[in-house]
This record gives structure tokens, C-alpha cells and sequence, in this order.
């Protein structure tokens, strides 16, 4: 496990009980997420798909509502505990974006959503390739990320030092999409779509963000 996926763990294992109260339901009032995580599943079809970043699970119980047969996965123990408590029917697991244990090909697509986030440039040049080896050929990938909002611009970098009312440590990248893009190009994938959006404050942290759907095209 790398430093920044240690400092990640250790904030989300602080803030797991919170999160799950506050953000679980996050979904009800993103219609946009809604459609596009839909989207994402009708093109994955038939076949497991990973939630990658899946917290409390409920990316993955949606994506199961859907017809998908989502697997879980997350860095934090209790995340993934809260996570098989409300939804005992899906599989969840602690693991690495870096490092998952997964067969090479086995999933016919991934979701990220805001999973990435915390990663290092050099970090996330290693989730992409890890995307690259276990989703097959053809396979579906759906990214959500944070681009700016009032005070942080796409590229900088925001030192945390509190997340729901928890002291932590954590980093916080603000992604260019464009990067983002280039990044998954270098590891084998190939645009399907992408959506740039504002937020609602009513319902979200007010940031701008990015959704991007690529295809795994090549042989890495």
C-alpha cells in the first residue's frame, strides 16, 4: 500500500460511521449519477463489474438494482463492514486501486466514483494500468472526479485537515479533466463520453465536476 492509500485509510476508518449517515443516500438527489451509473451498466452488460472506491456500499446496491453483478471494493475495513451489514447480497473487499486482487479480464467494467481523488499523479498512473489489466478488452469504465469550486482550481492541491467534523490528513487533488483523459489514453482506453457538470448545493459539496466513460481497447 502506498503512503497517500495509508493516509487515505486511516481518514476514511475515522469518518466511516459519519459518512454512512450522511452520504449513503447521496444518490436520491443526483439524477445525473443516476443516468449515467445506468448507462454504465447497460454498457458492461452480463458479467461482474467492480465498484471501485465503494465505500459504504451504495454505488454497488444501486448498481445491483440495476441488474449488474457488482463486486466492492475499498481500503477501508470499516467501510467495507458497513458496507456488508446494509447489503449482505453483494460481494465487498478491502483492497487496493494499485494493487486488486482480481484476475486479469475478470471484470467487464468498472465504476470510480470520486475514487481517485486522493491518488498522486505517479499513483494514479498505477490505477489506470491496474484498470487496464482487470477489466477485460472492450469493457466499461465509468470516473467521477472534483475539477474546482470557489476557492481551488483544477490542478491544485488541498491539504485537509478535517472531514465531517474528524480531524484527518488527507490530500485532496482537484483533476483536469484533460489529464484524466490523457492518463487513461496512455493505459489503453478510449473515450466513450464525457460530462462536465456544476453542482447542486443543496445536495452535494459545491464543486464542478467530471464524469468520464472510457473503453478498454488495448493490450497493455
Amino acid at each position: 500500500m502506498s503512503t497517500s492509500e495509508d493516509a487515505t485509510r486511516t481518514a476514511y476508518d475515522a469518518v466511516a460511521d459519519e459518512y454512512a449517515k450522511q452520504l449513503a443516500d447521496e444518490l436520491d438527489g443526483k439524477p445525473l449519477d443516476r443516468a449515467l451509473l445506468a448507462a454504465f451498466a447497460e454498457l458492461a452488460g452480463t458479467g461482474p463489474v467492480a465498484d471501485i472506491g465503494c465505500g459504504p456500499g451504495h454505488v454497488a446496491a444501486y448498481l445491483a438494482g440495476l441488474g449488474a453483478e457488482p463486486v466492492g471494493i475499498d481500503l477501508s475495513p470499516p467501510m467495507i463492514e458497513i458496507a456488508r451489514q446494509r447489503y449482505p447480497g453483494i460481494d465487498f473487499q478491502v483492497g487496493s486501486m494499485l494493487e486488486l486482487s482480481a484476475a486479469t479480464g475478470e471484470f467487464h467494467g468498472a465504476a470510480l466514483m470520486y475514487s481517485i481523488i486522493h491518488l498522486p499523479p505517479a499513483d494514479r498512473t498505477l490505477a489506470y494500468r491496474e484498470l487496464a489489466r482487470v477489466v477485460r478488452p472492450g469493457g466499461i469504465v465509468l470516473l467521477a472526479f472534483h475539477v474546482s469550486d470557489a476557492e481551488y482550481a483544477a490542478g491544485d492541491v488541498h491539504q485537509m485537515r478535517e472531514m465531517l467534523d474528524q480531524p484527518v490528513e488527507l490530500t485532496h487533488y482537484y483533476l483536469d479533466p484533460d489529464d484524466v483523459h490523457a492518463g487513461l489514453t496512455g493505459a489503453g482506453f478510449a473515450e466513450v463520453a464525457r460530462l462536465d457538470r456544476e453542482p447542486d448545493p443543496a445536495v452535494e459539496y459545491p464543486s464542478r465536476r467530471s464524469y468520464l466513460l472510457v473503453r478498454r481497447t488495448l493490450d497493455t
